[in-house]
């Protein structure tokens, strides 16, 4: 894999999986790619996301917990990404695929203070978003977690996005010890 952010190794940070190949990893974005894609959304990708999506773009991380301060419906003390959101159009899940960013906005009703990168577990009623509320559409967005189930309620996740991908954790982190 590669060396990215300085000191982040990406080898291991990506799942082997044939489904999350067909369906959410594109080949590694360019320039115009890029441009074409924030031209879409709005928005300017964070340097860190489109470094990232240049390992490999899109599909799912092996580390997908990310601890939250506060509860949502989908745990007490953190949130779960199940994958993300290649940089392009080609795949559904992309960025700019027909489940992209737009689709969460446009038909499920999410507020719209970003690009929805992260799918989560529960199929559609939480995600993952680059918030750009507080620093503009070119600036460098938090991350937040959106909850369908609570009445789209915003948790902040991470200050960005490599501070999310930094603090993501294996699921058994999370797990509770049995009780006999």
């Amino acid at each position: 894999m590669a060396v990215i952010w300085g000191n982040f190794d990406t080898a291991g940070f990506w799942e082997a999986s044939a489904w999350a190949d067909a369906e959410y990893v594109e080949r590694a974005p360019g320039e115009a790619e890029i441009t074409a894609v924030e031209s879409v959304l709005g928005y300017s990708l964070p340097r860190s996301y489109i470094e990232l999506m240049q390992t490999q773009n899109g599909g799912c991380p092996a580390r997908m917990c990310h601890r939250t301060a506060t509860a949502t419906s989908w745990a007490e003390d953190h949130v779960a990404i199940s994958a993300f959101k290649g940089i392009g159009s080609a795949r559904d899940w992309s960025l700019c695929g027909s489940l992209g960013s737009r689709q969460l906005i446009d038909e499920w009703g999410y507020p719209d203070l970003g690009i929805y990168f992260g799918d989560c577990p529960s199929a559609g009623h939480d995600a993952l978003c680059l918030d750009y509320r507080e620093c503009g559409r070119s600036g460098t967005p938090a991350v937040v977690h959106i909850d369908q189930e609570l009445d789209y309620r915003i948790t902040f996740v991470a200050k960005d996005f490599e501070a999310f991908v930094r603090g993501l954790r294996h699921e058994a982190e999370f797990d509770q010890p049995e009780i006999r």
